[in-house]
């Protein structure tokens, strides 16, 4: 690990538990794409295979040379924190970032008792802690790591204050590359991807698990017109069950599954309506990602996705409500908006989130 990094401007690990297609990790690789030219930046992935996670998502292959895995085996392993308190003293980083739970518990506290000198440790999301034992375990995670603690939304902000006697806290919410999400015609966009001319497209985008709640938007497809489609980009475990869902609810015609699709901004711009049907959240890049192409969006409320929403052309609904999605994804159909993307440019453009993260290492939060 240590000859990747070279030996001049600051040295920055990120650590993540594992780097397969979501969210949590695309920032991660963005935070990298993001730093200073002069910065050294590493990523460090607790589970899998470098070759493993380059097959199943090919986007990694560029960042080879900044991306190391540990193949942690299932359940608790204390190698793994020796591992990295020996690459931490040989590498002697100026930031190690860690996010979520896992990579808290290893490399937080192997990062403290090498001196690592500025410690950050983002939350992505805080309904886990809603269960006493993770929440005591992340309180002792925290107490050994003693790292500058970061919500991403005000959301879980204030969950963390609840949660915790933690003084160092403070908020730096997401933010989305700008410049790569952006407008473009739909007709390119949609020949690209092979999308129908002719449909009114609900896109949703987003790992196929029962959290990310695609069956509550097949559902709501069926009391749509029939000129309504849904495209979904992304892969997962659910695949085969939301099939079946498909079938049985007899919208074959209408529902098409992507597969994990590389370029986002081109499946965005193929949209009419983008959709967010999740049962649970942190704060979500796609609903930003979307916005940032222009394209209006309807989510459930879950989590701190209120909080990504353009307040003019953002529709929420309740939680679990099959015929409130329905309800609010035709009233989208008929409704033309300005721009979504002013938002997402003004509140959570990716350059301001980095130039925070920047700012902790420079003492500006101390």
């Amino acid at each position: 690990m240590g000859n990747q990094l070279a030996k001049h401007g600051k040295k920055v690990i990120h650590v993540v538990q594992h780097l397969a297609p979501g969210g949590l990790e695309t920032l991660t690789l963005d935070l990298l794409r993001f730093a200073k030219p002069y910065d050294q930046v590493l990523i460090v992935s607790l589970e899998g295979t470098k070759q493993e996670s380059i097959d199943n998502w090919p986007k990694l292959e560029s960042y080879h040379n900044q991306i190391v895995f540990l193949d942690k085996e299932p359940g608790v392993q204390f190698n793994v924190i020796l591992k990295l308190i020996k690459a931490f003293k040989a590498i002697r980083p100026d930031v190690v970032h860690t996010h979520h739970i896992g990579p808290l518990l290893y490399a937080g506290y192997a990062a403290r008792i090498t001196g690592v000198p500025t410690r950050i440790h983002t939350e992505h999301d805080a309904w886990h802690l809603n269960n006493t034992k993770r929440r005591r375990l992340q309180a002792l995670a925290l107490k050994a790591a003693q790292p500058t603690l970061v919500a991403d939304a005000t959301r879980v902000y204030k969950q963390l204050c609840r949660a915790f006697s933690y003084k160092n806290i403070i908020t730096i919410k997401n933010g989305v590359d700008c410049d790569k999400f952006r407008p473009q015609p739909i007709t390119e966009a949609r020949a690209k991807l092979n999308l129908p001319l002719d449909k009114h497209i609900i896109g949703c985008a987003g790992r196929l698990e029962q959290v990310k709640g695609q069956d509550q938007l097949i559902k709501a497809l069926a009391l749509l017109p029939a000129n309504t489609i849904v495209a979904f980009a992304g892969v997962g475990s659910k695949r085969e069950q939301l099939a079946a869902l498909t079938n049985k609810l007899q919208l074959n015609e209408r529902v098409i599954f992507l597969g994990l699709v590389e370029d986002m901004a081109t499946f965005y711009g193929a949209l009419n309506v983008f959709c967010l049907p999740s049962r649970y959240e942190g704060l979500p890049l796609s609903t930003l990602e979307a916005q940032a192409c222009n394209i209006p969006t309807v989510a459930m409320n879950v989590g701190a996705v209120d909080e990504t929403l353009c307040p003019v052309s953002g529709t929420l609904v309740k939680s679990g409500s099959i015929t409130g999605l329905a309800n609010a994804l035709l009233e989208n159909q008929n409704e033309c908006f300005l721009s979504p993307r002013s938002y997402v440019l003004e509140h959570f453009d990716i350059v301001k989130m980095v130039a925070s993260y920047n700012d902790i290492s420079e003492g500006a939060f101390a």
